[in-house]
């Protein structure tokens, strides 16, 4: 293939990027300002597409529909939270609880392994046909850009209220914020449903893009959002101090990630092995860190002593 190809696939790569950029806004949420690791991701990543279509099929409107499958999403994250809370299981045990259980959910939301949805019978957002030759306004970048702006915007606020503050707090130091009277147990339940909120909102936007939703479309959903949220920080940590800067870092590390993979895919590398390269892209980007402390400024400092 020739490197037009490549250059033809990048506005879909792109879109796609955008996309799975709020689902690792999600994960950047519990990952890095409430300090867990929740698996649900791989579940509500699909409860979000399986709600919204078959509101969809039943004449919803689709706003109404995308704010639905957000409501999904947190009560997915709600399930969670009160696992960990309440019934005192580890946080990445409840993920894997809850997301085993929005499997058999999700099947009976769809009735189905998989369900369609046309772009030309039902009034959607964002398609794969919407990526080039039309409106700017109706170019599913555009689109998704400017949903991506409205979160971090709205983000950027919440996060900088009373709540949100005690919520980072918990994230931060869990005893020194119930020593201040914060309820950290209801912070962890609250971050966990808003994660899951904008995690299921993403889905639904990508069941509209790419036309169907489908019982897998979540597994290995957890790597790709880590994956966005560790290029992003790797990238832009030095430069992109504050917290909305920090989420726009996730969402350019997630059009990276896609953009490496059409690379991959560009270059003709089988790809029955993407999920194994996703996983060793995470893994040394999470590893940078810990050789840099170890290794590196270990050799930084021989280097001054021979001096």
């Amino acid at each position: 293939m020739g490197i037009s190809s490549l250059i033809s696939a990048l506005p879909g790569s792109a879109a796609q990027g955008l996309i799975w950029g709020i689902m690792a806004i999600g994960v950047y949420l519990t990952f890095r300002v409430l300090d867990i690791a929740d698996l649900t991701v791989d579940g509500s990543m699909c409860t979000g597409g399986a709600v919204f279509i078959m509101l969809m099929q039943r004449g919803f409107n689709v706003f109404l529909a995308l704010f639905i499958a957000f409501l999904a999403g947190m009560a997915a994250g709600l399930v969670t939270g009160i696992f960990h809370t309440f019934m005192g299981i580890p946080a990445i045990l409840a993920g894997i609880l809850t997301q085993l259980s929005l499997y058999s959910l999700n099947l009976k939301i769809m009735g189905k392994a998989n369900q369609a949805i046309n772009v030309d019978k039902y009034p959607l957002l964002v398609s794969l046909r919407r990526v080039k030759n039309v409106p700017f306004y109706q170019n599913s970048i555009f689109v998704v850009a400017v949903i991506i702006a409205c979160t971090i915007a709205l983000l950027y606020w919440f996060f900088g209220t009373e709540l949100g503050c005690s919520l980072r707090a918990t994230g931060c130091n869990p005893n020194m914020a119930r020593a201040q009277g914060i309820n950290t147990d209801q912070n962890k339940i609250l971050g966990l449903m808003i994660s899951n909120g904008f995690v299921a909102l993403s889905s639904a936007l990508l069941t509209q893009y790419q036309g169907f939703a489908d019982i897998n479309m979540g597994r290995g959903a957890i790597v790709i959002g880590l994956a966005a949220v560790i290029i992003g920080e790797a990238l832009f940590s030095r430069i992109f101090r504050n917290f909305a800067l920090k989420l726009l870092a996730v969402v350019i590390g997630s059009i990276l990630y896609y953009f490496v993979l059409q690379v991959v895919i560009w270059l003709g590398i089988d790809t029955d092995l993407l999920k194994m390269l996703s996983a060793l892209v995470v893994a040394v980007f999470l590893a940078f860190p810990y050789w840099k402390t170890k290794y590196f400024s270990k050799i930084a400092n021989q280097k001054g002593g021979n001096v």
